[in-house]
């Protein structure tokens, strides 16, 4: 008697970073909203989607092991129907228990938090590319003190997970500066797009050196971000793809003049 032995395949994920700019993309898409939902459509469709937003910062890692992850409305003094949005997908506590092992596998600190929810910069961005809430979702802290390498070897702590079906998502903005968001500006600021133009050019040669260096060598880096945070989840995107990693951009355009909203798909296939 013969015996057929049935195996399944996972398909290796990409990582992403999603520029989320203010909470405000929630409601008006401009240019990056649709092309963020083609791309959720092109994707193969993830066992998980792990994401990874500078507004949830720790002192060491933390993994969100909710069943079902609440809408955290982090944010003060924005239009009212924002609050009203909630995005209900479920978590997925077996990948989410597997990321923190595999962090401390790594050698970071990093433990579970049981009843964390999704704050605006997981969300945001999640409400174009998988706008149905069918696809578990955690969040994983931005831990606090890290420069572009230790964001780099953090994405590279969580790369073997894209073996497992888990989308990476280092979600951020291109450029952040907040003093000049709410200024208010009319036309695109030079500077935002003379340093998006610097780091397209990184990502699009994986030159994961240069990309590492450019809060140092990017053209008007202190201004496009007075602070590291916004720009760190590239860097945790790009380090779970890999050096070298193939890319494509997503071009978002810039939003209110200052903020670029370009995001980026790393380690995929052209086909995507």
């Amino acid at each position: 008697m013969t015996t057929t032995t049935t195996t399944t395949t996972t398909t290796r994920m990409p990582t992403l970073f999603v520029s989320h700019g203010a909470p405000t993309f929630a409601l008006d898409p401009g240019l990056a909203g649709p092309k963020l939902q083609a791309l959720g459509r092109a994707l193969p469709k993830p066992a998980a989607v792990l994401i990874v937003s500078p507004h949830w910062m720790t002192r060491g890692a933390r993994v969100g092991l909710s069943a079902q992850p609440e809408t955290i409305h982090d944010f003060g003094g924005f239009p009212q129907p924002l609050y009203e949005i909630a995005y209900p997908a479920p978590g997925h506590a077996a990948l989410a228990q597997r990321a923190l092992d595999v962090l401390q596998q790594a050698g970071w600190s990093a433990q579970g938090e049981a009843q964390r929810g999704l704050d605006h910069g997981a969300w945001v961005p999640l409400l174009y590319l998988f706008p149905n809430a069918d696809v578990p979702v955690f969040q994983v802290s931005l831990p606090m003190g890290l420069d572009a390498q230790g964001a780099w070897n953090f994405g590279q702590a969580l790369a073997p997970l894209r073996d497992e079906g888990v989308l990476v998502i280092g979600s951020g903005s291109l450029t952040h500066n907040l003093y000049e968001f709410r200024s208010g500006h009319g036309n695109d600021a030079a500077y935002a797009t003379a340093f998006t133009a610097w780091v397209r050019e990184a990502v699009q040669q994986g030159d994961s050196a240069r990309l590492r260096r450019t809060l140092d060598d990017a053209p008007h880096a202190q201004r496009a971000h007075p602070t590291t945070e916004h720009f760190l989840p590239l860097l945790v995107a790009a380090g779970a793809a890999g050096e070298g990693a193939t890319a494509e951009v997503i071009d978002g355009g810039i939003a209110h003049g200052v903020l670029s909203m370009d995001s980026f798909v790393l380690g995929a296939p052209s086909a995507v």
